[in-house]
C-alpha cells in the first residue's frame, strides 16, 4: 500500500505481544496452553492503590491534567528518587507518561536526528531497536554473551561508541535475561561514558524492586554523579506494584530534555489517565512492605524454573539477579528434530515446535537480539511453572539427532 510510511517498513510488531496473542487464541480454541510470554505479575494491584483510584473517581478527579503529570505525582516521584536512589530532582525535571514505553519513545523522538546512533546492549527488550528506528535513529547492537552473564563489558561499550552515538540504553535488571549490574560493573561502563561527553544515558530501571539474594540495585547517575546532567532515569509502577494495565511510567532528567519530551507528548496522547496518576501517587507514597513479600515469591519461582530448565537435555539456564525472566541457551538442541518432526534449526523453530507439541508458549531469543535462546516469564503460579518445566523436559528428551 503506497499510503504506508517507509519508516514503518523498518519496524516489526512486538514478538512478545504476538506470542501472548497466539497463546490466547489457542486457549480460546480449547488447547491446554501455559503462557510464559507475558511480562507482568499475575497478582492483583494492592488494595490501598485500588482504593486510591476509587477515591479519585468519587472525588471527581476525572478531568484533563497537566500534559506530563499532576504536581502530586511529580512530588512523589521526586521523593522516591531521593529516598531510594540518592538522586536529587525537582518536579520540573520529571515527566510522567502512559507507561515506561511512552517515556522512552518521547525521549528518542525528542532527541534523534537521521544518522544518530543508539547503543543497545543485547539481549535487549524487543521494543528498544524499533523505537529508535521509528524516531529516525540507527540502533547499534552491542552483543553480550552467556560467558559475561549477558552483561556488556567496558571494552564492548567503548567499541560500540562512535562520533554519531547519541544514547546508550541501559537496563538493569534486564528484560529478557534478569541480569543485573553490580556497582563495580556499572562503574566500569560509566568510566567509559565519561570519556565520551557526547553520549547520553537512558537508564531503564523498571525492575529495580525485583532483585534477589545479595544483589543490590544501582543506577548510572547514582554510581557516577558526573553523568547526572546527561542521564534520563526511567522507571514506573507497572512491575513492582502490579499495575501493568494502569499505564504509568516516569522519568527524571535535565529540564531541557524534559521540556522537549513534554512537547512530543502534548501532540500525541496528552496527559496519562487521571485515575491512574492518583493511584500511582498512593503506590509511591503508601506502604512498601508488600514489595519484600513479592520479591520472595518471585525468587522462589526463579529457583523452581532454573532448576526445572537445567534438568532439560540440551538446555543451560543461568541464575538471574532480578526481574522475572530467565533466558536459557538451547545450543544443545540446535540441529535436532522434535518428536513431532520439526527440525530445530534455530530458537524460533524451537519455540514454535514447543508451543505446537506441548502447549507451552515462550518467546524465541532472536526477538531479543541473541540466539540460540528463549525467554521465560515466571510471573505465573508455581503449579503452572512446574507443569511447563515438565513439558519442556519431555520435549527436549524427545529430540533426536
Amino acid at each position: 500500500m503506497d499510503i504506508l510510511s517507509a519508516t514503518l517498513s523498518r519496524v516489526k510488531p512486538s514478538p512478545t505481544i504476538a506470542v501472548t496473542t497466539k497463546a490466547a487464541e489457542l486457549r480460546a480454541a480449547g488447547r491446554d496452553i501455559i503462557g510464559l510470554g507475558a511480562g507482568e505479575p499475575d497478582f492483583d494491584t494492592p488494595e490501598n492503590i485500588r482504593n486510591a483510584a476509587k477515591t479519585a473517581i468519587d472525588a471527581g478527579k476525572t478531568r484533563y491534567t497537566a500534559v506530563d503529570g499532576i504536581p502530586e505525582l511529580k512530588t512523589a516521584i521526586v521523593e522516591k528518587f531521593r529516598r531510594e536512589n540518592r538522586l536529587e530532582y525537582t518536579p520540573a525535571q520529571v515527566s510522567v507518561g502512559t507507561g515506561g514505553k511512552q517515556i522512552l519513545y518521547n525521549a528518542l523522538m525528542a532527541t534523534l536526528n537521521p544518522g544518530d546512533e543508539v547503543v543497545i546492549p543485547a539481549p535487549y527488550w524487543v521494543s528498544y531497536p524499533d523505537m529508535v528506528l521509528l524516531a529516525g535513529g540507527t540502533p547499534v547492537v552491542a552483543e553480550a554473551s552467556l560467558q559475561t552473564g549477558f552483561k556488556l563489558t567496558a571494552d564492548q561499550l567503548e567499541a560500540a561508541i562512535t562520533p554519531r552515538t547519541k544514547w546508550l540504553i541501559f537496563n538493569s535488571p534486564s528484560n529478557p535475561t534478569g541480569a543485573g549490574y553490580t556497582w563495580d560493573e556499572l562503574k566500569a561502563l560509566t568510566d567509559v561514558l565519561l570519556r565520551h561527553p557526547h553520549v547520553w544515558v537512558m537508564s531503564d530501571d523498571m525492575y529495580e524492586h525485583l532483585t534477589f539474594g545479595d544483589f543490590t540495585f544501582c543506577t548510572p547517575a547514582e554510581v557516577e554523579p558526573q553523568l547526572y546532567d546527561r542521564t534520563l532515569t526511567v522507571n514506573g509502577v507497572s512491575k513492582a506494584y502490579a499495575m501493568t494495565g494502569w499505564r504509568i511510567g516516569y522519568a527524571a532528567g535535565p529540564v531541557p530534555l524534559i521540556n522537549a519530551m513534554r512537547k512530543v507528548q502534548s501532540q500525541s496522547t496528552s496527559n496519562p489517565c487521571t485515575i491512574s496518576q492518583w493511584a500511582a501517587v498512593e503506590a509511591l507514597n503508601g506502604p512498601q512492605d508488600f514489595l519484600e513479600t513479592n520479591r520472595a515469591l518471585f525468587q522462589r519461582r526463579r529457583d523452581l524454573v532454573v532448576a526445572g530448565l537445567n534438568a532439560c537435555e540440551g538446555i543451560r539456564c543461568p541464575v538471574p539477579d532480578g526481574a522475572f525472566y530467565v533466558y536459557p541457551s538451547i545450543a544443545g538442541c540446535i540441529g535436532k528434530t522434535s518428536a513431532g518432526g520439526t527440525l530445530i534449526e534455530n530458537d524460533e523453530a524451537f519455540a514454535t515446535a514447543l508451543l505446537e507439541e506441548t502447549g507451552v508458549a515462550v518467546v524465541f531469543g532472536a526477538a531479543f537480539g541473541l540466539s540460540p535462546n528463549f525467554r521465560v516469564s515466571y510471573a505465573t503460579a508455581d503449579e503452572q511453572l512446574a507443569e511447563a518445566c515438565a513439558r519442556i523436559q519431555t520435549f527436549c528428551a524427545g529430540l533426536r539427532p
